[in-house]
């Protein structure tokens, strides 16, 4: 049976497996920008804590149009479990920075997946990721926003606070 239902999906059976740790994926970086939130709330960075947060419920909110997408098409998404989090920084520079790098992971990823559609013809999913790929864009641009602050401000004392002030305004 569970052949039968791999054989009439809309998907690429292989795109379908790709999508599936994509969801693995974005469920990952949701955990990573709650793990972020908590040490800016922790760190009395209430602008950052809170652009955190909004960034890990973004980040569920790609999973699950994944997820959806997934099962929308004949296939069978799987609830990712969600390990190996890091809770400890040394700095918001440094929370940053690693933003910055699992955003460019993600983009990585999607692109990969959009290679696999072009090469087995899943019009469908490669119409589908074309949303993601825009939103990487500009999720990058919103860390390499926030990295810019530290170079033009420091990272000590007041530039700290006045930094932490401005991330609001990054994703502009």
């Amino acid at each position: 049976m569970k052949d039968l239902v791999r054989q009439k999906l809309s998907i690429n059976v292989d795109v379908m497996d790709m999508l599936n740790e994509q969801i693995a994926r974005e469920a990952h970086s949701s955990s990573i920008y709650l793990a972020m939130a908590s040490w800016c709330d922790h760190s009395a960075l209430n602008n950052s804590a809170h652009f955190f947060y909004e960034q890990a419920k973004e980040e569920r909110e790609h999973m699950m149009k994944i997820f959806k997408f997934i099962n929308d098409n004949g296939g069978m998404a799987y609830s990712p479990e969600v390990s190996n989090i890091t809770h400890e920084y040394n700095s918001l520079e440094e929370v940053f920075e690693s933003a910055l790098e699992q955003e460019i992971g993600i983009t990585k990823s999607i692109h990969n997946i959009v290679l696999k559609c072009r090469k087995v013809n899943d019009l469908t999913t490669e119409n589908f990721l074309q949303w993601f790929i825009k939103e990487q864009m500009e999720e990058e641009q919103t860390m390499r926003n926030a990295l810019d602050l530290f170079e033009l401000m420091g990272t000590e004392g007041i530039a700290l606070k006045l930094i932490d002030e401005r991330i609001p305004g990054i994703s502009e």
